[in-house]
């Protein structure tokens, strides 16, 4: 029962993580600057940290600075290569770390207390992160056990209902609720699509991690394509929020690791199909093109991307932020593993477990990606930490490009999204 109680807090933790990521501006400012502009050393080298204190954006002297400086293994470090406190005066405090000798990541958090009040801010450096080798390993039956699965969905006819949600459309465009048959239950989604007549590119947006409703992309179908976002949890996607919190706190609660001890039965089996059923209907929705189809998603929804170009070959293009499930037995290895980062108590740590999760890990359908991608993260990223990204990322073979946005945590900037948009939508519209 303990067991049972630290996993949900754990889900719940990382959870409430994701849902706060989004950065507030606060009074006092703690600028941790490496030394290294673009934040990427070699190996062997070391990192030195400037750390100075901002109010009203005039720096603050005459306080004192405790600082730690550690490898990431995301939030969960506790490994301490060195701490201290220094008194900052006229300039900001210098910190070198000791050589950081294979690839990976190395953090330097300060924090300090003015007028009874703790700030603190941290930044996270890579050394050879493009020298990263996952820790997961490919089953042998990897291939098979997906095949079987694909086959067995092809079996299920998809029944699509669509119901018109006249209170979201708009004179360009029509937004329906959609209802689709999937292995072992149903997949929920809203479907928004040009209503001018014309054949029309299409994507599919998979969702980030939790239990909530979703609206639909009305301004990218208004942009000329067919946008199709789902929901993974087999509900409707269209409910009052209250049944949704319900979901959360009851019967969904840590629901990324049910059944992990069985494969055939284990959450993500069926939400991964339900990813191929949704490609299977966006190539039956009236005004599809035939031809082309991308597919999105961050944290959960950049993973889902990743795993759907690698099980479908009707995707032609993705694109990922930060993508989850990668690299899930990090922590087994003394670093950081992938959300929802399980591997750390005796509750996860069973070898049926451990095994069945390569099944799952994003890693091993990155192996198999063949399509164009366009990926983004950031080195301070606590909820999927830089070390897992970068393995799926690493042994992707299809073209790919990724934008670094450093400083990010578990957040994006708006100009993240304008540039994933101005890939996806020109690469469709070749």
């Amino acid at each position: 029962m303990k067991r049972i109680l630290y996993a949900s807090l754990v889900s719940t933790l990382i959870f409430s993580l994701c849902l706060k990521a989004q950065p507030r501006q606060e009074l006092v400012e703690v600028i941790v600057t490496p030394n290294h502009a673009d934040w990427t050393y070699n190996i062997g080298d070391q990192a030195e940290f400037s750390i100075s204190v901002y109010k009203h954006n005039v720096p603050l002297e005459d306080i004192e600075v405790n600082y730690t400086v550690q490898p990431d293994p995301g939030y969960r470090s506790t490994t301490i290569w060195d701490e201290g406190t220094l008194s900052l005066k006229s300039k900001p405090v210098k910190i070198k770390a000791k050589k950081f000798n294979e690839p990976g990541f190395l953090r330097c958090t300060a924090t300090v207390k003015v007028e009874g009040k703790e700030y603190s801010s941290y930044t996270t450096v890579g050394f050879a992160p493009d020298k990263i080798k996952p820790t997961t390993t490919l089953p042998k039956d990897f291939e098979s056990f997906w095949n079987m699965g694909k086959a067995e969905l092809a079996q299920v006819p998809m029944n699509p209902v669509l119901t018109l949600m006249p209170e979201r459309c708009t004179n360009k465009v029509d937004v329906y609720h959609v209802k689709l048959d999937n292995v072992k239950g149903k997949i929920y989604g809203i479907l928004a699509k040009p209503k001018a007549a014309g054949k029309y590119p299409a994507i599919l947006h998979v969702p980030g991690a939790g239990i909530r409703p979703y609206y639909g992309d009305v301004e990218e179908a208004a942009e000329g394509f067919i946008s199709f976002t789902i929901g993974i949890h087999g509900i409707p996607v269209n409910l009052d929020q209250g049944v949704y919190d319900d979901l959360r706190a009851g019967p969904l609660s840590n629901y990324q690791v049910f059944n992990l001890d069985d494969k055939e039965n284990a959450y993500y089996r069926r939400v991964y199909l339900g990813c191929v059923r949704a490609v299977d209907f966006i190539e039956s929705v009236e005004g599809f093109n035939g031809e082309d189809i991308a597919v999105t998603g961050g944290s959960q929804g950049g993973a889902l991307s990743i795993v759907t170009a690698g099980l479908d070959d009707r995707i032609d293009y993705l694109a990922a932020f930060y993508p989850a499930l990668s690299d899930m037995t990090g922590f087994l290895h003394g670093r950081a593993g992938g959300w929802p980062q399980i591997f750390v108590d005796e509750f996860t740590n069973k070898p049926e477990k451990i095994e069945n999760s390569k099944y799952f890990d994003v890693v091993n359908f990155a192996r198999f990606v063949k399509v164009p991608g366009w990926y983004s993260w950031g080195y301070n990223d606590n909820v999927c930490p830089p070390a897992s990204t970068y393995s799926a990322y690493n042994v992707l073979p299809a073209q790919k490009e990724l934008h670094l946005f450093q400083k990010t945590q578990h957040w994006t900037y708006p100009e993240q999204h304008e540039l994933k948009n101005e890939w996806l939508f020109s690469k469709l519209r070749e």
